[in-house]
């Protein structure tokens, strides 16, 4: 075999690996918004408190996500991996128990599990992926984020169905701990540089955040994942609760338009990382991508159950494919510019400014319905977000 074809089934491995990890610790993150409307009554509290899970979640996230690159460094790129999908097995199973409090501990291990994943793919995937296909690879590997989101809306409507919301979120842990053990073989190919000192794992928070702010494209970048990622996870959370309790769709419905979000989500990704790769210039293509989901915002306040489900479907699709379709461009950006070519190291620092805003958008979101009884409202407020965003892009050089 040519030392070109290895190269490349190499690439295809990583790929492979990296975005099935990806996707099923998605899947667990994405589950709490696909129980909320079965297991309301049994928590005592409405769907629209989903809310407030998605935000611990990603406090969670906030918190580990820029420990990743030292983690990565201590124990290699694919024992983290393991590590998030053990944490997110365990998460999304402590639902099953229908505990309010315990429900807030299952979201904070969903978030420590979510956090360092993007970190550890990056890293796995940096060294094997030419750099004139950066942006494509890395927007292929963050398909696994959609790719679980899709899994989601159509495996665990089905299994509320036939067997309860519980058995559902057991399910869903199982999936985690069994894709764990599934990748366990490639691990001394993947974490073979790893530093096994212990020194390696001490970066404090503020030494990261520095990091981020003291380099000005990667600020720039973080600044504008903020928004992006407020709005993206308004529109994963909220989608469902809104089409059942708005428009009058079954479940099962909403989950379909949930599941067609995503699918579009990962067509985008591809696209659009093709996109960055052609003009060679991401910025121009993230703030393209926010000016359309700020229209499609924009378009959700006047969606009702009048609507034809042909019409959501699109919006959902054209909303999916904006909101979710940005972070491949993202991450391949910070990976390009990242200071001394750390790359785990920026990628968990500048998601940390990413996650702030996943904290953030739900819970302001929350706020707002629960305050004016409108989803109109909330949806027009992340638009605005989205859209000034989106033209600050077209202000900031594409290249360093």
């Amino acid at each position: 075999m040519s030392a070109g074809a290895a190269d490349t089934r190499a690439l295809v491995a990583a790929v492979a690996v990296t975005t099935l990890v990806q996707a099923l610790v998605s899947v667990a993150v994405f589950a709490p918004p696909l129980l909320a409307p079965a297991a309301q009554a049994d928590l005592g509290v409405s769907a629209s408190a989903v809310g407030v899970i998605i935000t611990l979640t990603y406090i969670a996230a906030s918190l580990s996500a820029p420990r990743g690159g030292a983690l990565v460094a201590r124990h290699g790129p694919l024992r983290v991996s393991q590590h998030s999908l053990l944490w997110s097995a365990g998460g999304i199973a402590l639902f099953a128990l229908a505990s309010p409090v315990v429900c807030v501990m299952g979201a904070f291990m969903l978030g420590m599990g979510y956090g360092p994943v993007t970190p550890a793919s990056s890293t796995i995937l940096s060294t094997r992926a030419p750099d004139r296909l950066r942006n494509v690879i890395m927007s292929i590997r963050q398909t696994g984020v959609p790719l679980g989101g899709a899994i989601a809306g159509a495996l665990v409507p089905m299994l509320i169905v036939a067997y309860g919301w519980r058995v559902a979120a057991l399910g869903v842990g199982a999936l985690c701990a069994m894709t764990a053990l599934a990748v366990q073989p490639r691990r001394e190919l993947y974490d073979a540089g790893r530093n096994r000192s212990p020194q390696s794992a001490r970066v404090s928070h503020l030494a990261l955040l520095r990091l981020v702010f003291a380099a000005p494209a990667l600020r720039d970048i973080a600044l504008i994942s903020f928004a992006y990622a407020a709005v993206q996870v308004c529109f994963t959370s909220y989608l469902v609760v809104f089409l059942t309790e708005r428009c009058g769709l079954s479940l099962v419905t909403a989950g379909a338009v949930f599941s067609a979000a995503m699918i579009a989500g990962i067509a985008g990704r591809v696209v659009w990382g093709v996109a960055a790769d052609v003009m060679g210039n991401a910025r121009v293509v993230l703030g393209a991508l926010g000016v359309v989901m700020a229209a499609c915002a924009f378009t959700m306040t006047q969606v009702s159950a009048q609507w034809p489900y042909a019409g959501v479907v699109a919006l959902a699709v054209v909303f999916g494919a904006s909101a979710i379709g940005w972070n491949g461009v993202f991450v391949a950006e910070v990976a390009r510019i990242a200071p001394a070519g750390d790359i785990a190291q920026a990628t968990g620092a500048t998601l940390g400014m990413t996650y702030f805003g996943v904290v953030v958008g739900p819970f302001v979101f929350w706020a707002i319905v629960t305050g004016t009884a409108s989803y109109a409202i909330a949806f027009a407020a992340i638009g605005v977000g989205a859209l000034v965003a989106g033209l600050a892009c077209f202000r900031i050089p594409g290249r360093p």
